[in-house]
């Protein structure tokens, strides 16, 4: 099989199986796992999937940019913030991440909700002037352009210093093998500093990312309490995970 059909064959696999493990790819194309993997190397270097230990799982859509992230699935962010807005308890206190979809989640709140909203996004502050009965908590530290957001050690010490009832957390990638992903290690340290602190984190994931995976892990699935997702409840991600116990809730 030539490399070009190698390629083919390779990417039509991780569409199908949602990964690619590279030992069976091995035996059943009869050529060595060290061409697979240096196909896997060329895949990924064009943005094409995810490298995890034996094989690869499909890339997350959401490592673009911030502006270019805003134009992605917006019907599907803005359903998943209705729910997550639904949570939200008048005299409550919530973390929100930053990122589109945290966003939305500000949209979502009526206006009038009494609440503090703790959150280490200039952009989500910004975005909270709107909201006159909102008390907006802002963390600093250095500014990760990627998604707008506060990380590094002055944040995650600022966030040791606060307390909330809910957490709301967006990720890059959601894979029940790979786990909740992002594609920074400063900013899944800042998330996991950010859930440490709340009594509830849920994850706010539009379908887009549901199956793919980024490098950094954020949180094993048993430190969350639960998922928000517009993706389709029988879908075999979405089975998956809630055959091993994880809270998903549904837009529909």
């Amino acid at each position: 099989m030539l490399a070009a059909e190698r390629r083919d064959h390779l990417l039509d696999l991780l569409a199908r199986e949602g990964k690619i493990v590279a030992k069976d790819v091995a035996a059943a194309l009869g050529i060595s796992e060290d061409s697979v993997r240096r196909d896997l190397r060329d895949l990924a270097g064009e943005g094409l999937c995810q490298r995890v230990y034996g094989g690869a799982l499909p890339v997350s859509p959401a490592v673009a940019d911030y502006r270019t992230r805003q134009t992605v699935a917006p019907g599907g962010k803005r359903k998943v913030a209705s729910v997550a807005a639904g949570l939200v308890r008048p005299g409550g206190a919530l973390i929100l991440d930053g990122g589109t979809t945290a966003l939305a989640v500000v949209h979502a709140l009526p206006r009038d909700l009494a609440c503090t909203v703790i959150t280490h996004s200039p952009t989500i502050a910004a975005a909270l002037l709107d909201h006159p009965e909102a008390e907006i908590f802002l963390l600093g530290g250095r500014l990760f352009k990627h998604s707008a957001v506060a990380c590094g050690a002055a944040a995650v010490e600022a966030a040791q210093n606060v307390s909330a009832d809910l957490c709301f957390l967006g990720v890059t990638g959601v894979h029940p093998d790979a786990g909740l992903t992002t594609g920074d290690a400063e900013e899944a340290a800042m998330k996991r500093a950010l859930a440490a602190r709340a009594a509830d984190t849920y994850i706010l994931a539009s379908s887009e990312k549901i199956g793919t995976a980024s490098r950094f892990r954020v949180l094993p699935w048993e430190e969350i309490s639960g998922l928000i997702t517009d993706a389709a409840p029988d879908g075999p991600v979405i089975e998956q995970l809630t055959a091993r116990g994880v809270e998903v809730l549904g837009t529909g």
